[in-house]
């Protein structure tokens, strides 16, 4: 049958005359048409969702091609930048080659195992405000025949003050200071002599210094807390020159840093001193002393809890140096506002923080029951 013929039957033409469709086949040819347009229309418009293997992508951008693949799409890669030859291909790499910075390191050669026995064990303090005529208003509070009474409490180390910045002389009443030196080296007692640097004037503070250090003792240590250079960098640079200056003017002494309770620093008053130059200081001291005063902490606050500021301290100062065998001596509490449990509570951070010593500042004000428990801290 041919095609004309077939065609005409399907529409309703005969060979011999022309009719109207049935309604049923118009129906069909209709929809036979719609249906074709559709189709056409569609495979025209319409492209095709073909999924493909993502590209190789850097370390960097992994993350992002993660979390659009949860839509169902690649985000564009970024225009290609340009790259070192010899440069890394990813962050990771650039992170891998970026040189770590060293770690802090102690000083190779100092006064050695002698000069840090110094504040190793039982220990008490004597400022000028207490044995000298100079700062001691009505005359001396404390006089050199109280080592012999320090020998029968067990004190193994006196920390006395040896100067000031505006003493009339680099060694604070000499005379009267080596009496107090003889006396302790007489009881087998060790002497730490100390001084506070201002900073204001860095050539008198480390002439006093080398004076200082030139005393019959067994160490010397520097009480770092002057504020009295105000601007912060400049009290920075002023504090890590003078202690490299001592370091070099005091060869084969051992030397050490009594500094600010970090946790007084980092929690209780951040805009105190912040960033205090931790790691600059290590090349310069042997033993570090933290000023861990709780009963200058609030009676509300958990940081009056000896054992617990103690321990923070202690652990604060050696992730701050960068070196968790530092030798800490942390300095306890004022004697006379302290209390048994106080001494009990910081006994044990002591011995738990691997400390090297103890003792409550200072002397004069230490309540007499303490010294029993003090005891304790002999080595």
């Amino acid at each position: 049958m041919n095609v004309t013929r077939a065609f005409r039957r399907l529409i309703g033409v005969t060979p011999t005359r022309w009719r109207m469709p049935s309604r049923p086949a118009l129906w069909v040819v209709v929809a036979i048409l719609f249906l074709s347009s559709s189709i056409t229309l569609a495979l025209h418009d319409s492209p095709q969702r073909v999924v493909k293997a993502p590209a190789p992508v850097e370390e960097g951008l992994a993350v992002q091609v993660v979390e659009d693949a949860k839509t169902d799409s690649v985000a564009p890669a970024p225009p290609p930048t340009a790259k070192k030859a010899d440069g890394p291909s990813s962050t990771t790499a650039k992170a891998a080659a970026k040189p770590k910075p060293a770690p802090a390191r102690r000083p190779a050669a100092l006064g050695g195992a002698a000069g840090t026995a110094a504040y190793r064990g039982m220990g008490t303090w004597v400022d000028v405000y207490d044995w000298s005529t100079t700062f001691a208003r009505g005359g001396p509070r404390v006089l050199p025949d109280a080592v012999d009474r320090m020998a029968e409490q067990g004190v193994q180390t006196l920390y006395i003050q040896a100067s000031k910045h505006d003493a009339p002389s680099d060694v604070l009443e000499s005379d009267l200071l080596r009496e107090w030196i003889a006396r302790a080296r007489g009881q087998g007692i060790r002497v730490v002599a100390w001084y506070l640097p201002t900073l204001v004037d860095p050539a008198r503070d480390l002439a006093r210094m080398r004076a200082i250090g030139a005393l019959p003792v067994d160490s010397v240590a520097v009480d770092i807390e002057s504020k009295d250079v105000a601007q912060l960098e400049e009290r920075n640079r002023r504090l890590v020159a003078f202690s490299a200056d001592v370091r070099r003017a005091l060869p084969g002494r051992s030397i050490g840093g009594i500094v600010l309770p970090p946790v007084v620093l980092e929690v209780v008053n951040p805009a105190y001193w912040p960033s205090f130059p931790y790691q600059q200081l290590v090349p310069y001291y042997d033993v570090w002393m933290t000023m861990g005063y709780w009963t200058n902490r609030a009676s509300g606050s958990t940081y009056r809890d000896a054992n617990r500021y103690t321990t923070e301290n202690v652990n604060r100062l050696r992730a701050n140096l960068g070196l968790p065998d530092a030798l800490v001596h942390p300095i306890g509490g004022i004697g006379d506002r302290t209390t048994a449990v106080d001494v009990a509570g910081y006994r044990r951070a002591v011995s738990d923080t691997d400390g090297i010593g103890g003792s409550l500042y200072d002397w004069r004000t230490t309540r007499p029951e303490l010294w029993e428990s003090l005891r304790a801290f002999r080595r």
